[in-house]
């Protein structure tokens, strides 16, 4: 029999996840990262010179061309929400390393959060899985 390469694809351990996301800094560098590659790109004009208005966990960039301000969590998942990055890393990693699925419930418990706020991390994976899987993202 084949040895199917999805399942035996290497994965993150949990202290890995936490060596590599275990603070707001690095969860918010990784964003970063994520979302500008290449650096800073203004999403109104496109130019890179660019400003940081605050540097605490939620970082605003100011393009020096056309002077818009967007926030690193803008436009993401991430936007509106009052949890900090590392519970929603942690929900992001939990739900993907789930086999058969994460309940609301048990999400909560495992983050340590209220049921209402802890179930917008997993509908907001889930819309935004199904958006990819529309090829809308």
């Amino acid at each position: 029999m084949a040895m199917n390469h999805i399942q035996f694809q290497h994965g993150l351990s949990m202290p890995e996840f936490f060596q590599r996301f275990g603070s707001e800094s690095q969860c918010a560098a990784a964003l970063e990262a994520a979302r500008w590659p290449h650096g800073f790109c203004c999403p109104c004009c496109g130019k890179t010179a660019h400003c940081v208005l605050r540097g605490g966990s939620c970082k605003v960039f100011q393009c020096n061309a056309c002077r818009h301000q967007t926030s690193l969590i803008a436009g993401t998942v991430f936007q509106g929400t009052k949890l900090p990055l590392t519970v929603w890393f942690l929900a992001i990693y939990l739900i993907s390393q789930a086999k058969t699925g994460l309940s609301a419930l048990a999400l909560k418990r495992h983050l340590g959060v209220d049921r209402r706020p802890g179930s917008r991390p997993k509908t907001g994976v889930r819309d935004r899985r199904s958006e990819k899987d529309r090829g809308q993202v």
